[in-house]
């Protein structure tokens, strides 16, 4: 059982230690003027109705003393998340993979038939660079490390392996953490991305996918395919991103395969170290005898050592594809001169040869089969990775390609059906439209040297490490087409055969309902059928942050649920596998929330093994900071996976129609109340910009992207990470609520929406996430922020409508729920936000006054730090805020 989080004993005394360290690095009269402000705010969450000074402590400070409280707060947030992630490792343990065959078996599925759909399935967890991770990677770190600390302490050590006592330890890392600058000062590069991300990959996901596979063998009582593999987009998003070009792409594979070797190689090394087998006192197999003989060692000291000798030869190999692929000599030189490995593959056979030796005289080792399992995970690309760029750029590339080259005059003129004949009849041909001599756009340009780039990559590395192009704002099927086009100039797509996969990403809420409409069209033609068949399946992207922005929680939602039901009847009439790829954010209004959750929402029969999901910004640091997280998630995404896949059909059709209705009723009024607030409210985009951190934020260097797609202030420009980001600065939230209220409220049948939440899973999930958002939402403070907005009438208006429907939303939330107050239901979760909340006001409030000196043109750098660091510190301490 979870225990709450106020009774965690790692937050009483990490929270000791904190406060020791400001007391010896900040002063006595520093360390009593935070606690003051600490107890005053717990106080007033307490109801204690004369807090202890909570204003007057905060009017009193100093501007440097207003920087270390905001850093102190931040710091004690960011060590109760360390202590709630070591309660969450060992809190989900139904959904491991055991629990999950345990529960199938009741379903009437056993092991076997769970393997069988292992064996074709593919789960895919892909890192984005989305610019809401406001840590510094150097404070990850030093997080980390207390982390590694605390389990020693857990296991009744004393003293870490090199004679250092932990809590000592534990207490100069947290002393670290207070003496690192929080803030970056430099904007982030592409590839500071790259490192960032390869860190991930490098230390955590390369280590715990080969062990968890190992785990699940036993499990499943046989070995299973290689299903789970890491991907990425950082280096290949270059959806209004002008930074990452050709140059990024190949810095980023470049770095990624060179880390992976490096581990390769020293992996080898230790293996050769343990396979000492002498082959006069054990039987070798005839392969092993002739891998050793051609492996090229022929020293004396290892003659009778044949497992020796082969990996010398192995690693030689490996050494000069190092080489070959790095142009550097790895640390560890090899033996003897050796051949390049043409491709994982040969690399993995000869691993094989090995292994079977070994286990035809009842051996095995544990290092070697986690290596085989690394090659076969991984490759000689660490991730694969994605490329993507908004359907606008390709219409205006594709347009110049045809018209330098005398095809078209003026394509984007065309109408769908001319420009999917004169694509279609363009991709049938053998010429290409790029010309060496003619001289085309920067754009162009660049959308050639990307695709050039990607095709040397696959001669480089071998075809996994790009597969994909995702196509952002796709409406029609000439923007798949499009894509082809330009893969073909680089000799990634020819008639019959694609070797990257052209993927549409579906993100308003219009995109969403002509989904359908767009792939039965796609799948249709003859040339993208043979393809597909060729490949075995077809990848459909679909968007939760545009469509919410677009549309508001619940239609986003259940549009979602809509178009990936109708997209599984179209695959299923071109019988063709549906993969669907979930664009989801850290917030709720951008998808967020748990992705074991989020997977078992699905519709029935739309995942069948195969689904991929985004990862980012904070959630990664939070999923996969450390090694044991990362395990327990990759197994969690796993585990659902396989469920939702297997388990029966949990409602009757008869009731999918009834809950289906009741959906199209709720998701339309919530849409019209949504529309009506964000889009046709007269000043409602400067009522936002005035009352949130926006500009602020953008001011953050968290991120290579910039924060609007454009220099407009509408809304329908500005990308929907700030806006999202903004309303949780500010603790309205509203991206995750507006509109629902309305909805419930006028909805007839409320025992109708009280059974959709005890049968789907569905509307369960949608609700949680409601609750969750509302609970660390507050009207009182909100309206804090909007005093900030220069038109009050304006302000009262709108931040007036939107407290009474706060209000409305809550109470029509409890009625279906059945509950006296939010998350009564989630005691754990109230808990974890009851804790935070105390330490949130504060910097609210700190927030809210550095706003209004940095707003009225006060230029002391500490205001302008003050605020980034309260926008840090709220964001930390909310966990899922973009």
């Amino acid at each position: 059982m979870n225990q709450p989080l106020t009774q965690n004993a790692d937050v009483r005394f990490l929270g000791k230690i904190l406060g020791d360290v400001i007391r010896a690095h900040g002063g006595d009269a520093l360390f009593q003027r935070i606690e003051a402000i600490r107890a005053g705010s717990v106080d007033r969450y307490r109801g204690i109705s004369k807090p202890r000074g909570l204003d007057a402590g905060l009017e009193s400070l100093t501007l440097d003393e207003t920087v270390a409280f905001a850093r102190s707060f931040m710091l004690f947030s960011m060590l109760a998340n360390l202590a709630e992630d070591r309660q969450g490792v060992t809190a989900e343990k139904e959904s491991t993979l055991p629990a999950t065959l345990d529960y199938l078996k009741t379903q009437g599925v056993d092991a076997e038939k769970a393997s069988d759909l292992l064996d074709r399935a593919l789960i895919v967890p892909v890192l984005t660079a989305h610019p809401t991770e406001v840590m510094r990677k150097s404070m990850i770190d030093h997080r980390n490390r207390i982390f590694d600390l605390m389990r020693l302490r857990d296991a009744g050590r004393t003293e870490t392996a090199d004679g250092e006592l932990i809590d000592e330890a534990i207490a100069r890392q947290v002393a670290l953490l207070w003496q690192t600058r929080a803030l970056r000062r430099e904007r982030l590069y592409v590839s500071d991305e790259v490192d960032i991300a390869l860190a991930y990959l490098r230390e955590v996901f390369l280590p715990v996918i080969p062990a968890l596979y190992a785990r699940w063998e036993r499990s499943l009582g046989r070995r299973p395919a290689s299903f789970l593999r890491p991907g990425s987009w950082i280096g290949g998003d270059r959806d209004g991103n002008p930074h990452v070009t050709a140059d990024s792409l190949k810095v980023t594979l470049s770095r990624s395969s060179q880390a992976l070797l490096a581990n390769y190689l020293a992996q080898l090394h230790a293996l050769g170290a343990e396979l000492s087998i002498s082959n006069e006192q054990a039987e070798v197999s005839r392969e092993l005898n002739e891998l050793a003989e051609r492996g090229g060692d022929n020293h004396a000291v290892r003659a009778d050592e044949p497992y020796r000798r082969a990996i010398t030869g192995i690693y030689a190999r490996l050494a000069e594809t190092y080489k070959k692929i790095t142009g550097q000599v790895p640390a560890r030189p090899a033996l003897v001169p050796a051949e390049a490995y043409a491709d994982a593959r040969t690399l993995r056979d000869d691993l094989q040869i090995l292994e079977k030796s070994l286990q035809s005289q009842g051996n095995e080792s544990s290092a070697l089969t986690r290596l085989i399992r690394a090659v076969e995970t991984f490759g000689f690309h660490l991730a694969t990775l994605d490329l993507r760029q908004n359907s606008d750029v390709h219409a205006r590339v594709v347009a110049e390609l045809l018209k330098v080259a005398g095809v078209a005059a003026d394509y984007e003129q065309m109408n769908e059906a001319t420009r999917i004949g004169l694509l279609r009849q363009e991709l049938s041909s053998e010429r290409l439209l790029a010309s060496p001599f003619a001289t085309y756009s920067p754009e162009t340009d660049s959308e050639l040297a990307i695709v050039r780039a990607a095709a040397e990559a696959h001669r480089i590395y071998g075809p996994e490490c790009i597969t994909t192009y995702i196509i952002s704002k796709c409406d029609s099927v000439s923007d798949l087409l499009e894509v082809n086009i330009l893969l073909k100039e680089a000799g990634l797509y020819r008639a019959g055969h694609a070797a990257i996969m052209a993927v549409p990403l579906f993100e308003t809420i219009g995109d969403l309902r002509n989904s359908s409409t767009v792939m039965t069209t796609w799948l249709a033609l003859p040339e993208v059928a043979a393809i597909t068949k060729s490949r075995g399946f077809q990848e459909v992207m679909v968007g939760y942050s545009d469509s919410n922005k677009d549309g508001g929680y619940l239609t986003s939602v259940w549009s979602l649920q809509q178009a990936t039901t109708a997209l599984a009847e179209v695959f299923r009439k071109a019988q063709t596998v549906m993969q669907v790829f979930h664009g989801r954010g850290g917030a709720v209004g951008r998808g967020g929330g748990s992705s074991f959750d989020a997977i078992r929402a699905q519709p029935y029969g739309t995942v069948k093994g195969r689904i991929r999901i985004t990862e980012q910004g904070e959630i990664i640091a939070a999923k996969y900071g450390t090694r044991e997280s990362a395990a327990v998630n990759l197994e969690s995404i796993t585990a659902a996976t396989l469920l939702t896949s297997l388990e029966n059909a949990q409602l009757s059709t008869a009731d999918r129609s009834r809950f289906a209705g009741a959906m199209n009723t709720l998701s339309k009024d919530a849409f019209h109340a949504y529309r009506k607030l964000v889009y046709e409210t007269e000043g409602f985009p400067r009522f936002f910009r005035q009352m949130t951190p926006l500009v602020e934020i953008a001011e953050l260097k968290i991120g290579s992207r910039p924060a609007s797609r454009t220099s407009s202030e509408r809304i329908e420009d500005l990308r929907a990470i700030p806006w999202v980001f903004s309303w949780a600065q500010a603790r309205v939230m509203l991206p995750g609520w507006y509109g629902v209220g309305q909805a419930l409220k006028s909805f007839p049948d409320p025992a109708l929406l009280q059974e959709m939440l005890a049968a789907w899973p569905f509307f369960r999930a949608t609700v949680d996430n409601l609750e969750m958002v509302l609970s660390k939402s507050d009207m009182g403070i909100a309206a804090l922020y909007a005093m900030l907005v220069e038109d009050r009438t304006l302000a009262g208006a709108i931040f007036g409508h939107i407290r009474d429907t706060w209000t409305v939303t809550v109470e029509s939330l409890l009625t279906v729920t059945g509950q006296t107050r939010l998350l009564e239901r989630h005691p754990a979760l109230d808990a974890s936000i009851r804790l935070r909340l105390p330490y949130i006001e504060p910097l609210n409030l700190l927030q809210v006054e550095m706003l209004k000196r940095h707003r009225a043109g006060e230029k002391d750098p500490r205001v302008r730090e003050g605020i980034q660091l309260s926008i840090n510190a709220i964001a930390t301490a909310l966990r899922n805020s973009g």
